[in-house]
């Protein structure tokens, strides 16, 4: 059943989202440990051209604050994997208790994925310039069709998952999918830039029409940042 307000009224799908998180506990503050939340960049509504800001709050504080929760907890006791920065610990999963490793598999991915998501928003859309325009006419065919194919590979993604851009040291670039809270990391690869195709990053305002969504997602892309994840991907210093 939807709930209903004061006047009686349905409130309708959105009216649920809202009403549940409205009742759940807020995530921001997770319970201690090595990681923590990162804060916004940037105000919640600063990608209204593709997300709504209850998309962004709902996502950002109880999404990836409760992936943020259970990652704490799978580390706690476990004083060698909490000391290992996040994309080490991802590149070593197989060294990690059997017990713990899909719990550590889909919470420090989802802490993974999601930061790098907020970091690489917040802008105004366009085109790279410099050396990742070049890298992407040379590796991915140049802008319309990258993000023809990008957006195909999100299309294809069954139920939840991302898709990505890969970087190497060399700063060669392509397109790959990955399902659930899986990333590239986890394979020894570094990404650049990647889109969530979970329906709870687009349900809000898309409902089931995730073309939409992505079509949109690339008029709130900040290019400047994602310049600086390439140079620091060619310099060896790009983290997550």
């Amino acid at each position: 059943m939807f709930p209903i307000n004061r006047r009686g009224l349905i409130l309708g799908a959105a009216g649920l989202v809202a009403a549940t998180a409205a009742r759940r506990p807020a995530y921001a503050q997770a319970p201690a440990g090595p990681h923590s939340l990162p804060p916004l960049p940037y105000a919640p509504n600063a990608n209204e051209r593709a997300i709504d800001a209850m998309t962004m709050e709902i996502h950002h504080a109880r999404h990836h604050g409760a992936q943020v929760a259970g990652l704490n907890a799978a580390l706690a006791g476990q004083d060698q994997l909490s000391a290992m920065a996040l994309d080490d610990l991802l590149m070593r999963l197989s060294q990690a208790p059997e017990n713990i490793r899909t719990a550590l598999r889909n919470n420090g991915g989802g802490h993974a994925n999601h930061s790098m998501f907020w970091e690489i928003m917040g802008g105004q859309g366009g085109e790279p310039t410099g050396d990742l325009k070049a890298a992407i006419d040379r590796d991915l065919g140049g802008m319309e069709k990258f993000r023809t194919d990008f957006n195909a590979a999100g299309m294809r993604v069954f139920g939840s998952g991302w898709v990505f851009v890969t970087v190497t040291p060399a700063g060669s670039l392509a397109i790959t999918t990955k399902p659930g809270q899986d990333t590239p990391l986890m394979d020894g690869q570094r990404v650049l830039m990647g889109n969530d195709v979970w329906e709870h990053a687009y349900y809000l305002r898309y409902q089931n029409r995730r073309a939409d969504y992505l079509a949109a997602w690339w008029n709130v892309l900040n290019w400047e940042r994602l310049a600086a994840r390439y140079e620091a991907a060619r310099n060896g210093t790009l983290r997550i």
